[in-house]
């Protein structure tokens, strides 16, 4: 036990956005209506406990629509899909529910628009994520990506009259401001988001960690490796100067970590469900703390409504274990 640990800090807001939200509730309303098996898209959201209770309700997830069976329901993941996916999904007659995140979708919407009308994209995001190619993946050609500043000198669109930029959701703030300065700084003619396609609970918790990060001598995210978002809570907290770990559940948590620390800092990932942030708290006043105190912050109203065909009142209630009140955390 560490003497001198003394207070758990909580970020506000932290955890379950609406996107990710919505995304389950979809998953298990199409378990509810249709049975098991429900086919989805990738990981539903980038979290291994979540995902590992949805497969325990009979939700299989899987990457090649080859191995969907014919005639069965298919969710597309929170970070969307491209038009060849969609393509291929509507061309095996799968019955597909879309959980996209809606904010994704605005980006999808903005890039076909101004598609029509001539312009070629630079699109700041990491290579690989599956947002990311869903999102070049709206288009067969003209969408460019750049993942650093260094990768903005390089870049050659066809064309710079007609150049827009988007942005993946999960970035962090501060570096996509950066890159896009460069953008704009080599293509002064660029056309910007008219809002910027950051996600607002991405930038609510960054915000968050950047007023917990000062005042206190350790900051934890909970949130798994491949989640965007919670890397980049970690990444900003380290930036700050603040000592940093992600972790994907309490057992991770090592007790050196917290030798010579008084204070604690716990913040959670979009996709990191509420009862993992209660495990790590419960894991850290064995460890010492004495008493967890809840930040001051932003509080998320937003909601997003569900696709057609999930709406029906016959549907039993959901299972809300996932998310329980932040109420319950208090000392």
């Amino acid at each position: 036990m560490n003497k001198g640990l003394e207070e758990v800090v909580l970020a506000e807001p932290r955890g379950f956005c609406a996107g990710v939200d919505r995304a389950i509730e979809i998953v298990e309303r199409a378990l509810a209506k249709f049975g098991a098996p429900i086919y989805v898209r990738h990981e539903i959201v980038h979290n291994t406990y979540v995902v590992n209770e949805l497969k325990a309700k009979g939700a299989i997830f899987i990457e090649d629509l080859a191995d969907v069976p014919p005639g069965a329901t298919l969710v597309f993941s929170a970070h969307g899909v491209s038009k060849a996916v969609q393509q291929e999904a509507r061309d095996r007659g799968f019955d597909v529910f879309d959980a996209t995140c809606p904010l994704v979708t605005k980006v999808h919407v903005e890039v076909a628009k101004l598609a029509k009308e001539g312009y070629e994209f630079i699109m700041i995001g990491h290579k690989g994520h599956p947002e990311v190619e869903g999102t070049m993946g709206q288009l067969s050609s003209g969408i460019h990506l750049v993942e650093d500043v260094e990768d903005v000198a390089t870049v050659s669109p066809a064309q710079t009259e007609k150049l827009a930029v988007v942005t993946q959701t999960t970035l962090s703030v501060d570096d996509a401001a950066e890159i896009a300065a460069a953008v704009c700084a080599r293509f002064p003619m660029v056309r910007e988001p008219k809002q910027q396609d950051i996600c607002y609970a991405t930038q609510n918790r960054q915000d968050a960690v950047k007023i917990l990060s000062p005042q206190v001598d350790l900051v934890i995210v909970v949130g798994s490796p491949t989640s965007s978002n919670s890397n980049r809570l970690r990444e900003l907290a380290q930036r700050l100067g603040t000592e940093s770990y992600m972790v994907d559940s309490a057992e991770e948590l090592k007790p050196e970590w917290f030798e010579g620390k008084t204070r604690v800092g716990l913040t959670a990932g979009a996709s990191a469900p509420e009862v993992l942030v209660r495990e790590v708290i419960e894991r850290v006043r064995a460890l010492g703390a004495v008493s967890v105190r809840k930040m001051d912050g932003i509080e998320e109203t937003i909601k997003f409504p569900l696709p057609k065909g999930l709406k029906l009142d016959d549907i039993p209630p959901r299972d809300t274990s996932l998310e329980q009140s932040n109420d319950q955390l208090a000392p």
